[in-house]
């Protein structure tokens, strides 16, 4: 299972912190996804920023697992063959950083999140997922964010695989909320009936993180 250990303190998170306390980027405007592609505050770029805690876990595809435990019925510990052999989907879909940049379609392959729920079966009191990562890191997700149509769990992007520096073996993409909710480098899905805030919602940021509603720092 996943090791409790916190990513150690860095130049990237003081600085993060310090944004929340005062509230960077933040524009006030709204905007709904119906009627206009980029969120307020972001910016587009074709570019893919690297931003992590400074902690880049060296795990090979031979040695990395995949825990999912907690509230559910099932149980699963899968190694990287076990996963990939599970039945694989396409999406393609935006990214919206925090940081205020935004990447038009990326393609990504993987598990589809709404394909491991019907082998795992969370119990009727799971209401939130944790993610727990190889660097340490985790971040919270309500079950129906978690549960999207078009989220998954990633191994590779524009027909590559996954590279380290971006979250590879696999990542989680959740793709309606801002990306520090989709975990790089995937270690345990732990289900819960109490919500459980990540490394960056104990840290100011928001709980949720809906990219439409600006909802960047706790109190937005």
């Amino acid at each position: 299972m996943a090791d409790d250990n916190e990513p150690p303190d860095s130049k990237l998170t003081r600085t993060k912190e310090k944004w929340a306390r005062e509230g960077r980027f933040l524009t006030g405007k709204v905007t709904r996804p119906e009627d206009q592609r980029l969120p307020p505050g972001q910016h587009l770029t074709k570019d893919w920023p690297v931003l992590d805690l400074g902690v880049m876990p060296p795990v090979s595809r031979e040695r990395w697992r995949l825990d999912v435990y907690g509230a559910v019925e099932n149980p699963v510990f899968w190694t990287y063959p076990e996963f990939t052999a599970q039945k694989q989907v396409q999406f393609t879909s935006d990214i919206h950083c925090v940081t205020t940049w935004s990447r038009y379609d990326n393609l990504w392959e993987g598990l589809a999140t709404r394909e491991l729920l019907a082998v795992c079966r969370p119990r009727e009191d799971a209401r939130f997922v944790v993610l727990h990562s190889y660097d340490g890191y985790t971040t919270n997700l309500a079950l129906e964010d978690f549960a999207a149509e078009d989220a998954l769990l990633a191994h590779s992007w524009s027909g590559q695989p996954l590279t380290e520096e971006h979250g590879g073996p696999v990542r989680l993409v959740v793709p309606h909320l801002y990306f520090w909710k989709s975990a790089k480098w995937l270690q345990a899905i732990e289900f819960v009936t109490e919500d459980a805030p990540g490394f960056w919602e104990v840290r100011g940021y928001h709980n949720r993180g809906d990219p439409w509603a600006e909802q960047r720092y706790s109190g937005d």
